[in-house]
């Protein structure tokens, strides 16, 4: 018992020992493979989910291997900043932010940690990059800058009459009010004219989809984050008044949008977690790696959305153009 009781004091003393001399050090986990990604995300909607489930789901491909911690600030942008904060003071390798708000908390909250951004339209106007050729610093993603020009074209396509187009967008989103002066600039060479509404709450949107009907023919989601947290109510609204939707990207018409010809947030996803194994992997920093826009779109359309509205599922438009269950 004597020797035993001996043995059992040394290997406490030794792991006493080692415990002292971590002490206040971060904790190195034993597989130097697996790295720590903090996610913060702005909101909750099927978009910026995809965004997520995209990057997640290729990191997987990829075979990378990574401790995710994810983080959702449920609109509130204070919010964004205190995750990012929590992130850096627990050391994570990376930060991937989804959404302008969520990517530029980020931003301020480190500038040594690699961040990786996805669902912002302008990352140069947004200031996280200096062009998206040579990023610099510690910031580089994806946009979900739309192909605005086809999807416009779209309601051309549908009612080659189609005069007046809607557009409902947050005032206080940057990168929305970014979409709707391009949308105007492109309207005008297709013989359209946008008629905005600005909101400033989600229960704005009703009230301004009331506003829209009787005076348009279209209307036009684009990528913003209140709308999209609202896109069924648009869709129905516009439905029981036979007005035509186009999508700037491919969830909205899963919830009830006409169609699109754009970009889908989980092929986003998947693109930007190529970067993050460029990052964790090969060891490039990410003032090396271009920001980039979406490589892949396709056209898609809600079959039931098409019915309710009486559309002729040979009209042009729906070429080369695939259904989605909503």
């Amino acid at each position: 018992m004597k020797k035993f009781s001996k043995v059992v004091l040394l290997v406490l003393a030794v792991v006493m020992m080692l415990t002292g001399c971590n002490s206040g050090q971060k904790v190195i986990a034993e597989d130097e493979n697996v790295f720590d990604i903090g996610i913060i995300q702005l909101a909750e909607h099927p978009a910026l989910d995809d965004a997520r489930k995209g990057f997640e789901d290729g990191l997987k491909e990829l075979g990378v291997d990574v401790n995710i911690s994810y983080q959702n600030a449920q609109g509130e942008i204070p919010a964004t900043l205190t995750m990012a904060e929590k992130f850096v003071d627990d050391g994570v390798d990376l930060i991937y932010a989804i959404a302008t708000s969520a990517a530029q908390s980020a931003k301020q909250a480190t500038s040594e940690i690699p961040i990786l951004f996805s669902a912002v339209t302008d990352p140069v106007d947004a200031e996280l990059v200096d062009s998206m050729e040579k990023p610099g610093g510690n910031v580089t993603g994806t946009s979900d800058m739309s192909p605005m020009d086809r999807q416009l074209q779209l309601f051309k396509d549908l009612k080659p009459d189609i005069e007046k187009i809607g557009i409902i967008y947050n005032t206080s989103e940057p990168n929305s009010l970014i979409q709707v002066n391009q949308a105007k600039e492109l309207a005008e060479g297709l013989g359209l004219e946008i008629i905005d509404v600005g909101i400033n709450t989600i229960n704005d949107i009703a009230l301004a989809m009331d506003s829209l009907v009787g005076k348009v023919d279209g209307i036009y989601t684009i990528t913003d984050n209140m709308v999209a947290s609202s896109i069924g109510l648009v869709a129905n609204k516009a439905i029981e008044n036979g007005i035509i939707t186009i999508a700037g990207e491919d969830s909205h018409v899963h919830g009830g949008i006409l169609m699109t010809d754009g970009i889908s947030y989980y092929e986003l996803g998947k693109q930007t977690a190529k970067m993050a194994k460029e990052i964790l992997v090969d060891g490039k920093s990410p003032a090396e790696i271009p920001s980039e826009r979406a490589l892949n779109t396709s056209k898609v359309y809600n079959e039931e959305t098409l019915n309710l509205l009486n559309l002729d599922k040979n009209n042009e438009a729906f070429k080369g153009a695939t259904k989605i269950e909503p």
